[in-house]
């Protein structure tokens, strides 16, 4: 007799995820030798070769079900494949006892076999909100682990859930096609987060959770009113049940992907268009700039003013347009402020994009 199904789905979509990371191994054996990390964090060693006897992966656990699940099946499919397998918890010392629960999930991943395993914990600022910032910090924290371990990957317990909430939240801010995307299922430095959960439901990792006792935690910020996140999952979504009819998750999940195809193909186009609007001094000619579509002149727009300084995750679309009317809608207007001190201003038909 074979697993529960619910054990069954997890740990097919944990092994498929393993077995496109041996495969992107053997088709670039030097990743094999080396992690993969971009810049070193400041001070931190790089693990040398004979130090990585095989892959590494770790799983980012909370100790919420989604986590658990994923850390459970990582456990179980890891080591047939001759990959190790380790864990991260982070605490975000946002909640009493918070690091007395990180340690409870630090014997939980130990107790399933990983190693290593350890818990990190951070301090979550105020930029861009509390739930940007607890991301913020979360996501550096994941970083630091992957770098200082070696890791080839960390997987993450992102339902198809999750990506519809996420859907809903960029719809809801009209950031465009791009924050419909949702979440990627590879993203991060050399594709280090990979997230295999993003086909299957919330529930199917709690059945998973309980009929193999995996003590598992809820988190009381989920069902926080004070989060915006929280207030979609318990009103929104299930407003929208009731009025629309079951299957509003696997629509919006749905519509990520589709959005994603066509981002990533805008994206694509707008690189390659770049290099031919700038002049010789790698200023943008708003002429050029007019001449294209405006998808993907705002593209260009947006990366421009990343590279000068402003922070991406606070670069919205109404900042874009506002840059865009310097070269659709050029009256004489002032320059306009951006995140980060970034000041874009149009001068003798050129647009200059730079930190003020």
């Amino acid at each position: 007799m074979g697993p529960h199904p619910a054990v069954a789905a997890i740990r097919l979509a944990v092994r498929r995820v393993l077995h496109d990371l041996l495969t992107d191994h053997s088709r670039t054996p030097e990743k094999a030798a080396a992690p993969l990390a971009t810049a070193a964090p400041e001070g931190a060693r790089a693990p040398s070769r004979t130090e990585r006897p095989a892959p590494l992966v770790l799983v980012a656990c909370s100790g919420g079900a989604d986590s658990m699940a994923l850390a459970s099946a990582l456990a179980f499919e890891a080591p047939k494949l001759g990959i190790r397998a380790g864990g991260v918890t982070v605490d975000h010392g946002l909640q009493p006892g918070s690091g007395l629960r990180a340690d409870e999930v630090v014997l939980r991943l130990r107790e399933l076999g990983l190693d290593p395993v350890e818990s990190i914990a951070v301090t979550v600022g105020r930029e861009g909100g509390p739930e940007a910032a607890a991301r913020d910090a979360r996501y550096a924290a994941l970083d630091d682990a992957a770098f200082r371990h070696g890791a080839d990957a960390i997987l993450l317990g992102h339902t198809r859930d999750d990506q519809a909430e996420t859907v809903l939240l960029g719809l809801a801010r009209g950031s465009g096609i791009r924050s419909l995307s949702g979440m990627a299922a590879v993203s991060g430095a050399g594709g280090r987060y990979r997230r295999p959960f993003l086909h299957l439901d919330r529930q199917t990792a709690r059945k998973a959770c309980m009929v193999q006792s995996l003590p598992v935690w809820d988190d009381p910020h989920n069902a926080d009113p004070a989060y915006t996140r929280s207030r979609l999952r318990h009103e929104g979504l299930p407003a929208l049940e009731k009025a629309l009819g079951k299957g509003v998750v696997e629509a919006l999940a749905r519509t990520a992907q589709l959005s994603r195809d066509d981002a990533d193909a805008l994206d694509a186009w707008a690189s390659q268009a770049e290099a031919s609007v700038r002049d010789a001094a790698g200023l943008l000619d708003c002429a050029k700039l007019y001449a294209l579509p405006p998808a993907v002149r705002r593209r260009i727009l947006r990366r421009a003013a990343i590279e000068a300084g402003a922070p991406a995750g606070s670069l919205f679309a109404r900042h874009i347009e506002e840059v865009d009317r310097l070269i659709t809608g050029w009256r004489g207007q002032k320059a306009i402020n951006l995140p980060g001190k970034v000041v874009a201003q149009r001068q003798g038909g050129r647009l200059v994009i730079r930190q003020g």
